[in-house]
């Protein structure tokens, strides 16, 4: 609540941030994937370096002073928060306004059984995979970048931006969402230890073809 934007920009850094303005300069709005890993919640400071709108998905919380509190904690860094019943709407207002934005969005966790559209193998197990970031990026013409965060030291964190695709029309359906999968996978074997395990990721599954 109270760390100064010198001191986070010491400890959440960006390895390749000249690889998310080349994906600015494509003049197409960005689609962020990346997970509940290390200390994504200090994402946020991208807004520090984007010449684009920075937009950061959330789900609201029932209690609106924590939610109010936790709206002004995340948007001191540059970012404006979007609930996720009002993204599909606003995403496109915005798109509408002309205003380019990069949307951060935080796909790991499970969607209900019926919201779940796609499943595929996670981790060893079968489950639903949140395919709302593809959606809009298939639908509005958008760009997408997977964002890896690690654990550098003890308070200190770095992020590198990972390709996904800057032509979605030309994936078949549901192969972005399967390769931000897979760039989780790969994240948490190199380092289990920051994952957030507690989130109930495998709450759902399906037993896997033999």
């Amino acid at each position: 609540m109270t760390i100064s934007e010198e001191e986070i920009k010491k400890r959440f850094t960006f390895t390749n941030i000249e690889l998310f303005h080349e994906y600015e300069n494509k003049n197409k709005s960005i689609i962020l994937l990346y997970a509940h890993y290390a200390s994504w919640e200090w994402s946020l400071t991208l807004g520090f370096y984007t010449k684009f709108a920075g937009f950061g998905i959330y789900k609201k919380i029932q209690n609106q002073y924590f939610d109010k509190m936790v709206r002004d904690i995340r948007s001191k860094f540059g970012a404006e928060l979007i609930d996720t019943k009002s993204t599909v709407k606003r995403v496109k207002e915005n798109q509408e306004k002309g205003i380019l934005g990069v949307y951060g969005f935080i796909s790991d966790q499970t969607p209900s059984r019926q919201k779940a559209k796609y499943w595929d193998e996670f981790m060893g197990h079968v489950v639903p995979i949140h395919t709302g970031g593809e959606n809009l990026a298939r639908e509005l013409d958008m760009n997408v970048l997977y964002m890896k965060v690690m654990k550098t030291k003890r308070g200190h964190y770095e992020a590198t931006f990972i390709p996904i695709t800057d032509d979605i029309k030309s994936l078949p359906v549901n192969e972005v969402s399967k390769l931000f999968i897979r760039e989780v996978e790969k994240q948490i074997y190199e380092a289990p230890e920051y994952y957030f395990w507690t989130h109930k990721r495998w709450k759902f599954r399906k037993e896997k073809a033999q």
